[in-house]
Parts: C-alpha cells; structure tokens; sequence
C-alpha cells in the first residue's frame, strides 16, 4: 500500500502542481482514480459489444449447422463439406471473442479492487499485460475492438508509470507477467467449456471430410 500522499494524489485531492517539478511532468490533468473508472466503463462496452456480435455468430452457426445436416441427408458431401468448413471458421472465431470476454471481465473485476484499494502494482501491472495480449489476438478478428484496447493499454500503461514515479523504486514491463498468462489460459480454459454448451459437435460424416 503507498503512502498517505499518493492516496490523496490517487483520488485528486492533492494538488499536483506541487508535485510536478519533483515527479516531471504528467500527461493527465485527471486522478489517477477516475482514470481507473473510466476504463472500466470502456471495458464494459465492449464486453457488451462482444456479446452481441458472438450471439449473432451463434446464430450464423446455427442456420450453416442445419444446412450440413440437410446436406448429410441429401447425401450432398460436397455442399456438407463447405458448410462444415464455414462452420469451422465461425466457431475459430468465436471461441477467441469468447475467451477475450471472460478475460475482459476478469479485467474489469480487478480494475475494481484497484479503483477501491489502490493496488497499482499488484493488479494493474498484469491487467496491462492481459490487454496487451488480447489486442494482438484481435487484429484479424475485430480490429475496432483491437484499437480500442491499444488505446486503453496506453492509458494504462500512463497510470502505471505516474504512479511509479510519484512512488519511486518501481518499474514498468510490458511484458505478459505469469499472472497475466494465468488470467488468459483461465480465460481459455472457460471459453473452451462454454464453446461446448454454445455450438453442437457438427455430424461426425461433415468431420471426416473435412479431415
């Protein structure tokens, strides 16, 4: 926990012109603590918005699904082969929108603790790290999702490092730190299950030719 100082820095009571020619410079005029709100807020639009475009892919899912199962029946390999494939496509998708969601809200929980005990460097500094990783997984799949997330990984990453430097003795990485790779392959692991409960195993005949 920091001092009394930062905590009065931290929530904007501290006036921050005394603090500049010791500290440098900031880039934000706003508490460090209203920052964190607003990236929550950011980070629930966006989970929002990705859980309107995954139904809307389950719901592609679904109608590509029967037409494989319609072609099975008709015997139509070929056409079932090409709608499985799509399928194949759609659910690749899908399960990385999902994983990013869960991880998002895992984000968005510690975000929370951050905003409420000022736990900087404990929680922010993996939170980065998850962020970072998670805008790069996007760029093929939602690239407006993926900018959004560069631009809430720079503000961020700015928190992080006024507050290492108003602290002094800390350090910045980018780097994924082990509690950020644990938050993804947790994230990952969910994602998988939910993939199971979201989308029907396709007809095992669609499978072996696509094999």
């Amino acid at each position: 926990m920091l001092g009394k100082d930062f905590q009065r820095y931290w929530a904007g009571s501290e006036d921050k012109s005394a603090w500049e020619g010791l500290k440098g410079a900031f880039k934000s005029k706003e508490p460090l603590k209203y920052r964190i709100v607003q990236a929550r807020y950011r980070l629930g639009s966006m989970i929002n918005r990705l859980d309107v475009h995954i139904s809307r892919l389950q719901e592609r899912d679904r109608t590509l699904f029967e037409r494989v199962v319609s072609a099975q029946m008709a015997k139509d390999t070929s056409r079932a082969t090409m709608y499985a494939n799509e399928v194949a496509e759609i659910r690749k998708m899908s399960k990385q929108l999902i994983m990013t969601q869960i991880a998002l809200e895992q984000v968005q929980l510690r975000l929370e603790t951050v905003s409420e005990v000022s736990e900087v460097f404990v929680n922010l500094i993996p939170i980065v790290g998850v962020v970072n990783e998670l805008k790069t997984a996007l760029k093929g799949v939602m690239p407006e999702i993926s900018l959004e997330l560069s631009s809430l990984s720079e503000d961020l990453q700015t928190v992080v490092i006024e507050a290492g430097d108003f602290a002094g003795g800390y350090s910045y990485t980018s780097a994924a730190s082990p509690e950020a790779r644990k938050i993804l392959d947790e994230a990952s692991t969910i994602a998988e299950q939910r993939m199971k409960e979201k989308f029907p195993d396709l007809p095992v005949n669609a499978l072996a030719q696509r094999a």
